[in-house]
C-alpha cells in the first residue's frame, strides 16, 4: 500500500492550481476519490480533500493504480509548468514585457463564485490560453465574499436568489504575505483610506491576485466594499472599482511586478488609469505628458454595446470619492474629470477607458462597428468609421469547454495537439473521422445531458412539488439548447412567439424534438425574471410536457453539459445588441451546429467560413434587419425561427442512413469543428492581442482579428 500522507499531499498539490479546471482527468482523480464528497464540497477539491474520511484516503492508497495515476498527474502539472517550449517563446515577443490583465470577474471554478456571466468566462479561458501560450501575463480581481447568487425557483416558476458563499481559506486560493504578514495596500477614498489585501488563485502559469477589503481595521463600510459581486448601490459600484483599479497598480508595485501593458477588460478597472497617472506625476511629469505616458500603457477592450453596460457615476459622488486620489497625486478633481466627462456631465468608466488607452478594442467585428458609432462623441467631430476602435474577436478554450466524450475521439484522432494549438490546420483531420464514429461519441454526450437534466428536473420537482420532473426527456430526440442571460435583448421567448406552431413541432413522435432551457436573469431584473417564469409555465403545458424544460441553478458544470450534448445551439438576440456571444463558439468546438440571428461572432462566422464548408455549420435565423420597429423585427425573427426549425433542423436530425447516422448531419458537425474550434478559440484570441494589441501599435479603425478566411468557393446552399 502507498503511503496515505504521500498521496494526500499529491492531491493537494493538484488541488491548488486551477488547471484542474481544463484537465478533465486531473479532475477525474477527485470524483473518483470520493465522488459523493467532491458534489458536496461544490466541487472544490480543497474542501473536499480537507473533509476527507480516512477510510476513502487509505482506500485510495491501497488501489492498485490509483496513487500511481495521481504521481503522474503531478509529474504533469510540473513538467507543464517548468515547459519554456511554448508559443511565446516563439513568438520573437520581449519575454519582459509582462501583462496586467484587469477584470470585474473571472469565470474559473464553480467552486470560485467571483463571477456572474459572459464576461467572466471570457476572463477565464483568455487567463487558461495565456498560460497553455506561456504568455507572461498576471490578472487581479476581486476577492468577493459573496458571489453572484445561487438560482432556484418557487413553485410558481418565479427566480428567487439565495447566497452563493465564498469561503475563501477553504477555496483554491491563498493568501498572499510578505515575510510573516499579510501584504497590504492602501487605497483613499471619499470617507477615509482602507488597508486591502489579497489572495492568489494559480491558473497554471499565470497568476491571478484578488483584492480583498475584509481586513481588520478597516470600517464596517469599507470591509464589506468587496463583500458582493454586483451587489449594492452606485456608490458601492464605485468604491469597488477603485479597489480593482488603483488597488491593481498598487498590489502589484508591492509585489515587486511591473507590467508593460495594462489590460482593462471592461470599464470597472478604468480607475487603474488615475493610478498610472499618479505615479507619472510623482515622477515629475506634468499632467499631459503623464496621460501620454498612461496612454503608452494600456489596452481596452469594451463587451457591450447595451447603454447599461458602461458604468457611469454622479459627478459629485466620484468627486467625492477621487478627491483624496487626485490630491496625493498633486492636482485637483477638476483637472481629471475632462478625461471621463460624458455627454451629459456624468464620470464614465467607459470613457475614462478610452481616452487614457492608447487601443480600444470591441469583441467582434460587427461590435466594432457598432462601437465606433457609440464611442464616436469621444472624438468630436469624427465620422464613426474613423474613430479608432477595432475588434479582437472573443474566443473559447478549447480543453475546458469540449466536453469529455469528443475529447477523447479528438485525443485519439487529431492527438493532444488540438488542446494547445493555434494552427487551423490541426483540426481539419476532424473529416478524416468515420461518420458513425462521430455520431456515437457525440450521442454519449447528448445522453449524459440528458441524464443530468433528468436528475435536476427531478430535484426541482421534489423542492416545488410541480413538475415536470424530467422522466419525459428523450436521450436520442434532436435537442436544442439555450442558455444564457435571460436580459430582455436576447429574446429567450421569441421562440414562444406563436405556441400552437411551437406545439406542432414538437408533436411529432416519429421526429422528436425537444428545448433545454437554463440562465439567471439580474435579481433586480424584473422584466428577465418574467421571461424565466413565461418559459417555465410553457413546460408545464400539457403540449409541452417532455418537450420543453426550464434548468434551474445555471453554473458552469451544467452549461459544459448543454454545450456538448445539445444538438443545436439557439440564439436569439436583437441584432446588434449581442457584442459577441460566446456559449455558440463552445457549442461548435463540441459539433454542435448553432441556429442563430446574424449578430455577434456568428455574422462574421458566416461572412467568413460558411464559404468553406463542405454542407455548412448551422443555420442563419432572420436576416440583417436593424429597423426600429422592433414587433415587426420580433414577428419575422419568428416566423424565421420557425421555418428554419420545421425545414431544416428537424429533416436533417431525423434523415438517417446507414446505422441510424444522419450522414449530412454529420458532415456539418465536421464543418463546425473543423472551421470554426481553431477560429473561435482564445488561443487564436490571445494570440491576437499579444501580436496586434500588448506590442503597442493602434488597432486602426475597423481593423480586426486574424480569424482565418479561407478562400470561398461554390457549394450547397446553407
Amino acid at each position: 500500500m502507498h503511503d496515505p500522507a504521500t498521496l494526500l499531499a499529491d492531491l493537494r498539490r493538484l488541488a491548488g492550481d486551477l488547471r484542474w479546471s481544463w484537465d478533465h482527468a486531473t479532475e477525474e482523480l477527485f470524483t473518483e476519490l470520493d465522488a459523493t464528497g467532491y458534489l458536496a464540497a461544490g466541487r472544490d477539491p480543497v474542501r473536499m480533500l480537507a473533509g476527507l474520511d480516512e477510510r476513502r484516503l487509505a482506500a485510495g492508497a491501497a488501489h492498485p493504480t490509483y496513487p500511481g495515476r495521481v504521481a503522474a498527474a503531478v509529474a504533469d502539472l510540473e513538467a507543464y509548468l517548468a515547459d519554456t517550449d511554448t508559443w511565446y517563446a516563439h513568438s520573437g515577443d520581449d519575454p519582459d514585457r509582462v501583462v496586467a490583465y484587469l477584470s470585474a470577474e473571472f469565470a474559473l471554478a464553480d467552486c470560485l463564485r467571483i463571477f456572474s456571466g459572459g464576461l467572466g468566462a471570457l476572463a477565464g479561458d483568455h487567463l487558461r490560453s495565456a498560460s497553455d501560450l506561456g504568455v507572461p501575463l498576471v490578472a487581479v480581481g476581486l476577492a468577493y465574499h459573496d458571489g453572484y447568487f445561487r438560482q432556484h425557483l418557487d413553485a410558481s416558476g418565479w427566480q428567487q436568489d439565495s447566497p452563493a458563499t465564498n469561503d475563501l481559506p477553504s477555496m483554491p486560493v491563498r493568501p498572499v504575505v510578505q515575510g510573516d504578514d499579510r501584504l497590504q495596500v492602501a487605497v483613499e477614498l471619499g470617507d477615509g483610506t482602507l488597508q486591502v489585501q489579497a489572495w492568489e488563485v494559480r491558473v497554471g502559469r499565470v497568476r491571478l491576485f484578488l483584492l480583498d477589503t475584509d481586513v481588520d481595521g478597516n470600517t464596517h463600510a469599507h470591509r464589506a466594499i468587496t463583500g458582493q459581486l454586483y451587489g449594492g448601490d452606485a456608490d458601492t459600484r464605485l468604491r469597488q472599482e477603485l479597489v480593482l483599479g488603483v488597488g491593481s497598480v498598487r498590489l502589484l508595485a508591492a509585489l515587486g511586478i511591473e507590467p508593460r501593458v495594462y489590460h482593462l477588460n471592461e470599464g470597472h478597472a478604468a480607475f487603474a488609469a488615475l493610478e498610472r497617472l499618479r505615479g507619472h506625476l510623482a515622477d515629475g511629469a506634468d499632467l499631459d505628458a503623464a496621460v501620454q505616458q498612461v496612454r503608452s500603457e494600456l489596452v481596452f477592450t469594451t463587451h457591450t454595446p447595451v447603454a447599461a453596460g458602461h458604468d457611469v457615476f454622479d459627478r459629485g459622488a466620484a468627486a467625492w470619492h477621487l478627491t483624496p486620489l487626485a490630491e496625493r497625486a498633486g492636482v485637483s478633481f477638476e483637472d481629471l474629470f475632462p478625461l471621463a466627462a460624458d455627454a451629459d456631465g456624468g464620470w464614465s468608466q467607459t470613457v475614462l477607458a478610452v481616452r487614457t488607452s492608447r487601443n480600444t478594442n470591441g469583441v467582434a467585428r460587427l461590435h466594432g462597428e457598432v462601437s465606433r458609432r457609440m464611442l464616436a462623441p469621444v472624438w468630436g467631430d469624427r465620422a464613426p468609421e474613423e474613430v479608432p476602435v477595432g475588434h479582437v474577436t472573443n474566443g473559447v478554450h478549447p480543453g475546458r469547454w469540449v466536453g469529455p466524450d469528443l475529447a477523447r475521439l479528438y485525443d485519439w484522432h487529431l492527438g493532444d495537439r488540438w488542446r494547445t494549438t493555434t494552427d487551423p490546420a490541426a483540426w481539419r483531420a476532424i473529416y478524416e473521422v468515420a461518420p458513425d464514429e462521430l455520431w456515437r461519441a457525440h450521442t454519449a454526450a447528448r445522453h449524459r445531458l440528458i441524464a443530468a437534466a433528468r436528475e435536476r428536473l427531478a430535484g426541482q420537482a421534489r423542492r416545488t412539488g410541480v413538475g415536470p420532473d424530467g422522466r419525459g426527456l428523450d436521450p436520442d430526440a434532436l435537442t436544442i439548447g439555450f442558455a444564457r442571460r435571460f436580459a430582455t435583448y436576447k429574446r429567450a421567448t421569441l421562440l414562444a412567439t406563436d405556441v400552437d406552431r411551437l406545439a406542432a413541432i414538437v408533436a411529432d413522435e416519429d421526429r422528436p424534438v425537444q428545448l433545454l432551457l437554463a440562465g439567471k436573469a439580474h435579481p433586480r431584473d424584473e422584466a428577465g425574471k418574467h421571461l424565466i417564469q413565461q418559459l417555465v409555465g410553457l413546460s408545464r403545458d400539457p403540449r409541452f410536457r417532455g418537450r420543453i424544460a426550464f434548468l434551474a441553478g445555471y453554473d458552469l458544470d451544467l452549461a459544459s453539459l448543454l454545450v456538448a450534448g445539445a444538438d443545436v445551439w439557439l440564439n436569439t438576440p436583437r441584432r446588434p445588441l449581442e457584442a459577441s456571444g460566446t456559449s455558440g463558439m463552445k457549442a461548435a468546438a463540441n459539433g454542435v451546429l448553432n441556429a442563430s440571428i446574424l449578430d455577434g461572432w456568428w455574422d462574421e462566422a458566416v461572412t467568413d467560413l460558411a464559404p468553406s464548408a463542405r454542407e455548412g455549420f448551422g443555420w442563419v435565423i432572420g436576416d440583417r434587419d436593424e429597423s426600429e420597429d422592433l414587433d415587426a423585427r420580433s414577428a419575422a425573427d419568428a416566423a424565421s425561427l420557425y421555418a428554419v426549425l420545421e425545414d431544416a433542423v428537424v429533416p436533417t436530425f431525423h434523415d438517417r442512413g446507414e446505422g441510424g447516422v444522419p450522414a449530412r448531419w454529420t458532415t456539418m458537425m465536421q464543418d463546425a469543428i473543423a472551421l470554426l474550434a481553431p477560429a473561435y478559440s482564445t488561443h487564436r484570441m490571445v494570440v491576437d492581442y499579444v501580436t496586434r494589441v500588448y506590442r503597442g501599435d493602434p488597432v486602426p479603425a475597423g481593423a480586426g482579428s486574424t480569424v482565418p478566411r479561407p478562400t470561398p468557393r461554390v457549394g450547397p446552399t446553407r
